[in-house]
């Protein structure tokens, strides 16, 4: 039999410290690529997403409602 030999992964190499103008620079070229929604986009998406957050407080009153009428029940207390 082989005697098999692991090999050790090799480590990732360093990386090179930026400054921070550097870092901003690199901030402000990324944002550059970003494709920002229309403002027809951003009406729609700003409805979706307070229309969704209704319909989950709405659902999660309505359990929350049944689980305390359950343990009112259960537990016969009377406030």
């Amino acid at each position: 039999m082989e005697k098999e030999t692991k090999k050790k992964p090799a480590a990732p190499p360093k990386k090179k410290r930026v400054s921070m103008g550097e870092y901003f620079r690199g901030i402000k070229t990324e944002t550059k690529k970003v494709v920002w929604p229309t403002r027809k986009e951003l009406g729609a998406f700003t409805a979706v997403v307070v229309l969704t957050c209704a319909f989950f407080a709405v659902g999660f009153w309505i359990v929350d409602s049944a689980v305390l009428a359950a343990l009112r029940a259960v537990l016969g207390i009377t406030l």
